[in-house]
């Protein structure tokens, strides 16, 4: 287990900081931080030390430099177990940190902003945060890493619980938590970038953006294991894109039955996305008609309109009542 006794918290998005600050603080660990974090807790009377006075480096750059140092990284990336590395950090003065709390610059939130100039986009590409999460992350035995404020609730939990160590499964998951944030991070900087077109912005004296980047870098997320795959003997699994579209068949919630096979996915998802080519009829449009489509191997093999679901339904079974069977039905209403 790791055991914390030392913190550094730097956050953007302060959520739930305050709250994990105190709790840490009760279990009489030490909270180094920077900046507005820093400025946070003192208003707060939370005990902190800025980072500049616990390296002996004032930040500079506007702040770009703040925590990339050797007491900052050889702090977070000393092996406990390795004599060398307990040797060589006493001898150069650098303590333990235990736990590194980071959520990183609202890069993702800027761009999406109509108004985002380039230089507004740059600036929000964070560098000491993305360095300091891998840091943690890939000394994740003895050091516990927080990117987002989901996290906090069960980590003060564990931390109560056990006396202020947080077990070696928790600090794997927040370090596997950690790298799949810097990876979505990095993308989301890659893919805007890649499709700045530089001159023209220039002449604009506003971003401009290909209609396709010159690389594309996607994210997916697992919802399931599927049954099986496309066939019995394959297995598969069910993956969302990280910011699924709206009404997508990815948004949905099986209520009851067995698990979905890959064939369940693929034909529900054909479905949906051919009776939402009539549109709801839950509109309150006077006359409006209820779809119902069927679909059998990712193939309408009936599809209706009615002016009830009953209605819209038989006539599609009509179509084909052969294929229909152990297919997938979708209604707009």
């Amino acid at each position: 287990m790791a055991t914390i006794k030392r913190a550094l918290i730097s956050v953007s998005d302060k959520s739930g900081i305050l709250e994990l600050a105190l709790a840490l603080t009760k279990l009489n660990v030490e909270i180094l931080s920077t900046g507005g974090t820093a400025k946070l807790f003192r208003e707060n009377n939370v005990p902190v030390i800025e980072v500049s006075d616990y390296t002996g480096f004032t930040e500079m750059l506007d702040g770009r430099v703040k925590t990339l140092h050797p007491k900052v990284h050889g702090g977070i990336l000393g092996r406990r177990d390795l004599p060398e590395h307990v040797a060589a950090m006493k001898s150069a003065n650098i303590p333990n940190i235990d736990m590194v709390v980071v959520n990183l610059y609202p890069f993702e939130a800027t761009v999406a902003q109509a108004n985002c100039s380039l230089e507004d986009a740059i600036e929000n590409i964070d560098i000491g945060g993305p360095a300091m999460v891998r840091s943690a992350a890939k000394n994740w035995k003895d050091v516990a890493v927080l990117t987002d404020a989901s996290q906090y609730a069960d980590v003060i939990s564990e931390l109560q619980s056990t006396g202020g160590a947080v077990a070696e499964a928790t600090t794997f998951a927040l370090s596997v938590a950690a790298f799949n944030r810097v990876s979505q991070y990095d993308a989301a900087i890659s893919n805007y970038l890649s499709a700045i077109d530089y001159k023209a912005s220039m002449a604009s004296n506003q971003p401009v953006r290909h209609q396709f980047p010159a690389q594309s870098n996607t994210n997916f997320v697992k919802v399931q294991d599927l049954r099986y795959g496309e066939n019995p003997h394959q297995q598969a699994a069910f993956y969302r894109d990280l910011h699924p579209a709206p009404g997508s068949l990815v948004t949905a919630q099986q209520l009851q039955g067995k698990e979905l096979s890959y064939n369940n996915i693929a034909d529900a998802d054909a479905a949906w996305e051919a009776v939402k080519s009539f549109g709801s009829s839950n509109n309150g449009a006077t006359g409006a008609m209820t779809a119902c489509v069927i679909v059998k191997h990712a193939n309408p093999c009936g599809v209706a309109l009615g002016t009830t679901a009953l209605e819209a339904y038989t006539k599609a079974f009509q179509t084909d009542p052969s294929s229909a069977f152990g297919g997938i039905i979708a209604f707009n209403t």
